[in-house]
């Protein structure tokens, strides 16, 4: 009988220290590394099938009432570049100008779950979009905290940058800007790329 007691005993404080670190490790934040320019085509080949949905990450956030155009300066700040812009798309074969964004944002979340964040109008509205694996959706959430996280406390200096944005509602191109503490976003002709 004091041996079953013992072993209960045992069992009881084993579960009481396993239980704790298997929650954290679900709280943990996640890793989110930014796809470089020239990853793009490793990137697409390796989530080809993805079905990608914005389940799970449209969960209002601090972010999504900031500007757009000042978050391109905190991305820009936290992340670096874009992945991709509107001067990658302009000269492919099946490029039309009103479904351009002004920037896209890829990222591999813990080694294995792709995301992309991009304009929704350029600089003219709040926000971003934002597209994950539809498998992963339980996880988006946490995604998206941690994402906002980053961009609010590590993002709070803002980065200089330099896009173009065409805008099919004014049939209009733009160069969007912040430099030396000015966001502008000037009115220009279409701009040549190469």
């Amino acid at each position: 009988m004091k041996q079953r007691r013992i072993v209960y005993f045992l069992s009881i404080v084993l579960l009481a220290l396993i239980i704790p670190l298997q929650a954290s490790a679900q709280f943990e934040d996640p890793e989110i590394v930014k796809v470089e320019h020239s990853n793009r085509a490793e990137f697409q080949e390796r989530f080809a099938n993805i079905n990608w949905t914005g389940q799970g990450l449209y969960n209002p956030t601090t972010i999504d009432r900031i500007p757009t155009i000042e978050l391109r300066s905190r991305l820009q700040a936290v992340f670096g570049d874009p992945t991709q812009t509107i001067g990658d798309l302009i000269n492919t074969a099946n490029y039309r100008p009103g479904k351009a964004v002004q920037f896209e944002y890829w990222f591999v979340i813990d080694e294995e779950i792709p995301m992309m964040v991009l304009d929704l109008d350029g600089p003219f509205e709040n926000g971003l979009v934002y597209v994950g694996a539809s498998r992963y959706i339980d996880l988006m959430p946490q995604v998206k905290r941690t994402f906002t996280r980053l961009l609010m406390n590590e993002g709070d200096s803002l980065a200089s940058f330099s896009d173009y944005f065409y805008s099919p509602e004014r049939d209009q191109w733009y160069e969007v800007t912040y430099n030396n503490g000015e966001f502008n976003r000037e009115i220009i002709d279409r701009p040549s790329f190469n």
